[in-house]
């Protein structure tokens, strides 16, 4: 999968996990954990990202005696996933056209050996 879409991809996914309430490092990957697979190094790198472009805040607060971060989705951050909603109808149809067949399960082209 190309590097800048699964980037994308996995940024949206992040905000969707704390789309309804604050959550933490090792719950964000317990929730995202029957979707998708994602290591803590790529998560904390992922959470950074979208810190730095405002679609979540960071608070600290004490958990068992220790300092555990909790981030919260920003206005930004539930539009991008809104954007993304609306981008995956694009998607989804661009897909369709590429796996588009004939009948027989082989692609269409045209005489030149384009595919149509």
């Amino acid at each position: 999968m190309d590097v800048q879409l699964k980037r994308g991809l996995l940024d949206v996914c992040v905000l969707a996990a704390i789309k309804n309430e604050d959550s933490y490092g090792y719950k964000i990957i317990k929730d995202m954990k029957p979707y998708i697979e994602l290591s803590e190094s790529t998560l904390y790198t992922i959470l950074k990202r979208l810190e730095a472009a405002r679609m979540l805040t960071v608070r600290s607060a004490e958990h068992d005696g220790r300092l555990r971060k909790y981030y919260r989705i920003t206005q930004a951050g539930v539009q991008r996933i809104e954007e993304f909603r609306n981008d995956w109808k694009e998607i989804e149809a661009i897909y369709h056209f590429v796996t588009r067949d004939d009948h027989n399960g082989r692609y269409i082209c045209d005489k030149g050996g384009a595919m149509q």
